[in-house]
């Protein structure tokens, strides 16, 4: 009786990471905090490009996870991809300017 709650233990547990993998991507805008408070993507996080790899690990440990970021107009996202790139993330996306990303986010999740 115990191996079998056991098993079945191990298969939720499985099951429940498998449906979490299908979990809205993860978004952050790399922007200054005063770039923020002008507005954001309502779903995005906020960390700016400079602590982009102290502060990685607070939001996501998965390596694999897809991750969007976005600045005013691309330059500081793409520093912000490079570095997570060079911290082992697989599925960094630039998502580019603020004013474009949503758009370009919706475009890849279709």
């Amino acid at each position: 009786m115990k191996k079998i709650l056991v098993t079945i233990s191990l298969l939720l547990i499985c099951v429940f990471a498998i449906a979490d993998k299908g979990a809205s991507p993860l978004i952050i805008d790399v922007r200054t905090p005063a770039e923020w408070d002008t507005g954001h993507l309502d779903e995005a996080k906020h960390i700016e490009w400079q602590e982009i790899s102290a502060r990685i690990s607070d939001l996501t440990a998965d390596k694999d996870e897809t991750i969007y970021v976005y600045c005013r107009s691309g330059g500081r996202s793409g520093k912000a991809k490079t570095i997570l790139d060079d911290l082992g993330y697989s599925n960094v996306i630039n998502a580019g300017g603020v004013a474009d990303a949503q758009a370009f986010i919706n475009a890849q999740e279709d």
